[in-house]
């Protein structure tokens, strides 16, 4: 029997923060695929790697509630974008590393975020397909927080071009990856329900 690996302790962000633009406003955590809402997918996968459950929403906290550890919002109520929830969540963070992933994959699998967890070390982890980086399926060492802020400060808004700037390991996924639909559209998630 394959030993079962040691993962390292971390905290996990789901980002469930947007406006849903392509959801028509809707908030996508809460939207039903399969009879449940996406965050209760995601919640259910992530549940047992941490103690520290964190769900950044702008929105529908008491919804959310149940899900989650703790809620963050961002300290901006204008939706700058996922890089805001991941300022809150390494903030708020409990331990060592951050988990990063959007509430609208429910179709991830433990392997991809053992894979995750299993390169962690002073740089942050982020699957990569192609020449693509996918900065919302990341692990981010806490320490890097001082740098998010001073990027910050200076206008950065791009989780990507953030996590590029401190040399991320990748973990690479094919092209078109199922594991990491987004299912972010009514047609997405009719198609995907099939």
């Amino acid at each position: 029997m394959p030993a079962t690996p040691v993962l390292p302790s971390c905290s996990v962000l789901l980002l469930c923060g947007g406006r849903g633009q392509r959801m028509g406003g809707r908030d996508k955590g809460l939207i039903e695929w399969q009879g449940r809402p996406l965050i209760a997918w995601l919640h259910d996968l992530v549940r047992p790697l941490s103690d520290d459950l964190i769900i950044s929403c702008n929105r529908n906290s008491e919804r959310y509630k149940p899900f989650a550890d703790r809620l963050i919002t961002d300290d901006d109520e204008h939706f700058q974008g996922p890089l805001a929830g991941i300022r809150a969540g390494l903030q708020a963070a409990r331990h060592d590393y951050l988990l990063v992933l959007p509430c609208d994959t429910p179709l991830l699998d433990r392997a991809l975020l053992e894979e995750l967890l299993g390169k962690a070390g002073s740089h942050p982890v982020m699957v990569r397909q192609g020449d693509f980086w996918e900065p919302l399926f990341s692990l981010i060492p806490k320490a890097l927080g001082s740098t998010l802020e001073e990027a910050w400060s200076a206008g950065e808004r791009s989780p990507q071009r953030w996590l590029c700037r401190h040399d991320p390991i990748a973990v690479v996924c094919p092209p078109n990856d199922p594991r990491l639909a987004n299912l972010n559209t009514p047609e997405l998630l009719a198609q995907v329900g099939e």
